[in-house]
């Protein structure tokens, strides 16, 4: 059986949610270095009508959770949107990863043809599962965390490409 899905999604979010928690690590240490209250930080957006730091990074997490639960047909927790601070982030991250570490690879790839439902505001959409991850959550997924890199440089935290990607598996010295 092809593991396909279960390594387009799970390992990804792993790798990408670590690279997260890092980011957060360096935007706390901004905040205090150059005496910014971390509340402007949480707060920041790219432009108004987009939404903040802080969401953004509860979007991200809500995004690698709901598409493994959904494609594993599991149960998906729900968490609060009540974080004030990065810690409160960074124990978000964790609940995340705590719980996609628990999707069986097996039930992921059973998800390859299950019809997904989930909401769009208002509405529901339904995809196959395939579709959904490549076409719809993956894209949806990096949108929100790239905004979240964006903002915090965008508000001078020193940040480069290789802290987006965190720590990038199967990558050794040549």
């Amino acid at each position: 059986m092809s593991t396909l899905l279960y390594q387009a999604t799970v390992p990804v979010f792993v790798q990408t949610l670590g690279a997260l928690d890092a980011i957060i690590d360096k935007a706390a240490a901004h905040a205090t270095a150059q005496k910014i209250d971390p509340a402007v930080l949480l707060a920041s957006r790219l432009r108004p009508d987009m939404l903040p730091f802080v969401r953004q990074t509860q979007i991200v997490c809500d995004n690698a959770k709901n598409m493994a639960g959904r494609l594993a047909g599991a149960e998906i927790p729900r968490f609060e949107d009540n974080e004030a601070s990065f810690d409160d982030i960074k124990a978000r991250i964790k609940k995340t990863l705590d719980y996609i570490g628990g999707v069986n690879s097996q039930d992921i790839e059973a998800g390859e043809n299950r019809e997904i439902v989930f909401p769009i505001g208002p509405n529901k959409m339904k995809m196959k599962g395939a579709d959904y991850i490549f076409h719809f959550a993956l894209p949806n997924f990096y949108f929100h965390l790239t905004t979240a890199y964006g903002i915090l440089r965008h508000n001078g935290v020193e940040l480069g490409k290789r802290d987006f990607l965190g720590a990038v598996v199967g990558v050794s010295p040549a």
